[in-house]
């Protein structure tokens, strides 16, 4: 009997020719694939001599995505039993979950999604297993007959090796399909697929459920047919599967949408027009108050505030490569200055303008204008700029995906000897002013370039030099730090800080940017020590990464119940009855001298009413006072949690909330 050698976690190991994944991992029951040269792998696959192989489970992440793209299948299986004739998009796990695209009759309506689970439930009870077939790109077309979606992938793949988007169904390598057997053997579906897949649907049995619908377009592409896309997700258990559930619950409690409406904040009037905000006067003032206080930090740590125009000429994006590398993301332009005769005819062409994407090159030409020593560097410039993206209307997203933002902009001025302890000052200034927004679980993603070289500008000896520094940097925070390839600006790379918020979502805020390039395109120059003329390097930073977007993020942190110190009204008076609101203007009257932000509710309503009208308005401090109050020159707190602490002398009560605005205190 020939053998083969197989490293077994780490173990090399001696075992007979065919053995397959399931045979080395008898002794683990909990596996659901292998991990084959440390690529995933179905479990039943025949392993070869010299091979690396692991178990995968289901507390693993890489477990949960089979499990879910396993899930994905199982759906659409569901689908076209109960719908006939449904043609197959593609169907990827993604976070959370999966989806799968279908060519259908009519949209899925709520009856039809249950219907769907329903169905696909039962499949699963039933136990099917999964089968890999690995085909020939004929036998693919012939199994694939009736779905023109999945002989667009293979004539793809078979044209150019190239299967764009799509590839998370195909692939590079062999060319497979994947079975779902009943329990007699019989092939009841098939999918083209790259998998790897479940054993059977025995591990789905824990935690599935379909959740929404919603409209889609092959391969991502409006041109190109409109779809139904299912959304589902799958857990290790029903258990973790509540426990998401709820998690989708806070969040949409938290939703900034909703609580931007209840808390009277902002709004996005359709007569503006879509993904352009208007800020109502109690949302500018937290807005306002956030917008200071980095200002007041950026002053203390060095950097000049500069303003720039909403729109410029076309060179300048030309200059500066944006027009090429974001042209799908920058308005049309506005054609000016064209000149005509008295017949109407054109004398003198337009000229093209923009609306800006970007800040950049605008403080780049502050830089240039006039010259530039050693001394003058590090150069640091700071603008609250106005930026516009033109975003497809299905990507919008309350403040967190708008059309129109203010970026809180800095680009440094930097020489080559000081860039390494520049970018250090930077993401250290970065953590510093977020942790004053009473942020603090960070970890860092340092973004490269790839192989793919005409996705980048410059050389690539000075993106080495780039990278290496910013990796220094990185490292030296002490935070997780993580490597993407392919991720970096098309001048340069860049670390992005992720912070984790309180219901445990990881967004991405700051950015901060290396670039060497866009100094050489605007021919940058300084005067060095020894009368040379030298290159700047630029570092572009962005700390909130949207002012717009970052206030909502914080907006759903604290389920809009602000800190003291950003909350648009901080103290509210409410009497036990009308003869004590004397008292309480009075103490406001204090509290207004210092800066508070306070109101007296003089209203009609009864007090409990009072109390529950504030407490929803997320107000961190309510002033309650009686007869006891008044008499005492007191006052009595109640708190957001409704608890109290009654008969506090007033020059106390003012202190403590002086203390807490101080402070930046969550109360």
């Amino acid at each position: 009997m020939s053998v083969i050698e197989l490293t077994i976690g780490g173990t090399r190991r001696e075992v007979p020719a065919g053995t397959t994944g399931a045979e080395v991992f008898t002794d683990t029951p909990e596996a659901i694939a292998i991990r084959l040269n440390g690529v995933p792998a179905d479990l039943h696959r025949e392993l070869s001599d010299g091979d690396a192989v692991e178990p995968i489970t289901l507390d693993e992440p890489e477990g949960l995505d089979i499990l879910r793209h396993s899930a994905a299948h199982i759906v659409a299986q569901a689908v076209q039993e109960l719908f006939p004739g449904t043609k197959l998009g593609i169907g990827p796990y993604i976070k959370d979950g999966f989806y799968f695209d279908f060519d259908t009759a009519e949209p899925f309506t709520p009856e039809d999604l249950k219907a769907i689970e329903k169905k696909a439930q039962q499949l699963i009870k039933s136990g099917q297993r999964f089968r890999r077939v690995v085909v020939s790109e004929e036998e693919a077309r012939r199994r694939m007959a009736d779905e023109p979606y999945k002989l667009e992938l293979i004539h793809d793949r078979a044209s150019t090796g190239d299967t764009g988007e799509a590839g998370v169904e195909v692939g590079a390598g062999e060319l497979t399909v994947y079975e779902n057997l009943d329990r007699r053997g019989e092939v009841v579906w098939q999918d083209l697929c790259r998998g790897p897949h479940l054993p059977d649907t025995k591990p789905i049995r824990g935690g599935f459920a379909v959740t929404r619908s919603s409209a889609a377009y092959w391969r991502g592409d409006q041109a190109k047919a409109a779809l139904q896309r299912v959304y589902g997700t799958a857990w290790k258990s029903k258990e973790d599967l509540k426990a998401y559930q709820d998690r989708l619950a806070e969040a949409e409690r938290r939703d900034h949408r909703r609580l931007g409406r209840e808390l009277d904040l902002f709004s996005f009037p359709e007569e503006i027009g879509s993904g352009l905000s208007v800020w109502h006067p109690h949302g500018a003032i937290a807005r306002g108050e956030m917008e200071q206080h980095a200002r007041r930090r950026h002053i203390e740590n060095g950097y000049s505030y500069v303003y720039t125009p909403h729109i410029t000429k076309k060179d300048l994006f030309v200059t500066s490569n944006h027009l090429v590398t974001y042209a799908d993301g920058i308005w049309p332009p506005i054609t000016m200055d064209e000149e005509r005769d008295a017949e109407g005819n054109v004398t003198k062409p337009g000229v093209d303008y923009y609306l800006k994407p970007m800040n950049c090159p605008m403080h780049i030409l502050i830089y240039r204008e006039r010259a530039r020593s050693y001394r003058d560097l590090p150069l640091r410039l700071a603008e609250n700029g106005t930026v516009y993206r033109n975003e497809l209307s299905g990507a919008l997203h309350g403040l967190t995906r708008v059309r129109g933002f203010t970026q809180d902009d800095a680009h440094l001025f930097v020489t080559r000897e000081q860039l390494e302890e520049e970018t250090a000052k930077v993401l250290e200034f970065v953590l510093s002013l977020l942790k004053d927004f009473g942020l603090s679980d960070f970890r860092l993603e340092l973004s490269m370039r790839d192989e793919e070289k005409s996705k980048w500008i410059g050389e690539e000896e000075v993106w080495e030099v780039a990278t290496e520094a910013l990796r220094r940097v990185a490292r030296a925070t002490g935070l997780q730090l993580t490597e993407e390839p392919g991720e970096a600006a098309f001048y340069g790379p860049k670390i992005d800080l992720k912070v984790t918020d309180a219901i445990g979502r990881s967004w991405q805020l700051s950015t901060v940017q290396l670039d060497f390039n866009l100094p050489e395109r605007f021919d940058l120059e300084y005067t060095d020590r020894d009368g040379s003329r030298k290159r700047p390097i630029m570092i572009h930073r962005a700390l909130f990464g949207s002012i717009e977007r970052f206030f909502a993020i914080l907006l759903e942190h604290y389920a809009g119940a602000f800190p003291v110190w950003l909350a648009p009204v901080q103290v509210v008076g409410i009497p036990v009855a009308a003869e004590y609101a004397p008292h309480l203007h009075e103490v406001a009257e204090r509290l207004r001298r210092h800066g508070v932000r306070v109101e007296v509710d003089d209203s009609d309503d009864r007090m409990q009413k009072k109390i529950r009208t504030h407490t929803k308005r997320k107000i961190p401090y309510q002033l309650i006072a009686g007869a006891e109050d008044q008499a005492a020159g007191a006052v009595s707190f109640r708190f957001r949690d409704g608890s109290q602490d009654n008969g506090v002398p007033v020059d106390e009560a003012v202190a403590r909330i002086l203390q807490a605005i101080e402070d930046k205190a969550q109360v």
